[in-house]
């Protein structure tokens, strides 16, 4: 995604019109955004967002704020135009929030619903063509080209006012719980310990099979009386690596004794047989 144009109106602390263009700000490759407590430059980062999604960040997002500047005339209308780049599409968005305006007639004011505009350019007719005035088609179009959503793309591309000087001075921890808010990780520390959970469920279930299998050897042992095998013990407790497999190893051993001993007796009985 390229930035190449912002035009913002009677928005934030901006009363009339300020354009911003980035084309020629990234000539040199790289450009700063800089200025004093209160100059706006947030303000243009958040006029970035609404004109994508619709709104500002969230921590800046406050219940029942208007985005509308205290310093725009009265006639003045609140609006934001970005023209950018995504992929191969040169595109133009125009919001307008729900606002406060003069009536047309008689005195008071009226409530202008929220507006959106969607164009795209086209090179070989060097006109831009209308494709949506609709909230909802613009926002899944944005939402579907930019590839991130308008959380996302706070945490990724907005890094809260701040914060980026607060991660640098901080300690691991410190920046452990500052990463976990800006990246609402909380949802990962729910999957890690819910497969923490799994993973003591089947630990438990392996130890219970683990049980078992040592309580058969040792009942299998004494029924063996007498062999060699009954002598020996498999090493390992519940839950230890290999366990079951120790097992196994110890009644195969003990399965082919018994038929040898078997195997022995009956030919001693043909033998005693025979000389009677």
């Amino acid at each position: 995604m390229r930035l190449h144009r912002l035009e913002i109106t009677a928005f934030g602390p901006f009363g009339g019109t300020q354009t911003v263009d980035f084309d020629a700000l990234s000539s040199a490759g790289l450009f700063l955004l800089h200025g004093p407590t209160g100059a706006g430059k947030t303000s243009v980062l958040d006029a970035v967002c609404f004109a994508l999604y619709g709104s500002v960040p969230g921590v800046r997002q406050t219940p029942g704020a208007s985005l509308r500047s205290d310093h725009a005339p009265v006639g003045t209308s609140t609006e934001v135009v970005l023209e950018l780049t995504v992929g191969e599409r040169r595109l133009e968005i125009t919001r307008r929030p729900a606002q406060q305006r003069p009536k047309r007639r008689g005195d008071g004011f009226t409530t202008e619903k929220a507006q959106t505009w969607l164009r795209e350019y086209d090179p070989a007719t060097r006109a831009w063509n209308g494709l949506s005035r609709s909230h909802q088609e613009v926002g899944e179009e944005i939402t579907q080209l930019v590839g991130m959503s308008r959380e996302q793309f706070c945490q990724v591309v907005l890094l809260p006012q701040g914060d980026f000087a607060r991660f640098l001075r901080a300690d691991a921890e410190a920046r452990g719980r500052l990463l976990g808010r800006l990246f609402d990780t909380r949802r990962f520390a729910a999957v890690e310990e819910r497969l923490a959970d799994l993973r003591r469920a089947a630990q438990q279930q392996v130890e219970e099979g683990d049980e078992r299998l040592l309580a058969l050897a040792h009942r299998m042992g004494q029924a063996a009386g007498g062999l060699a095998v009954a002598r020996t013990s498999v090493d390992g407790r519940p839950g230890d690596p290999g366990v079951a497999d120790a097992v196994l190893t110890w009644a195969a051993v003990a399965r082919t004794e018994a038929r040898e001993t078997v195997d022995i007796a009956r030919v001693r009985l043909d033998a005693a047989e025979t000389r009677r």
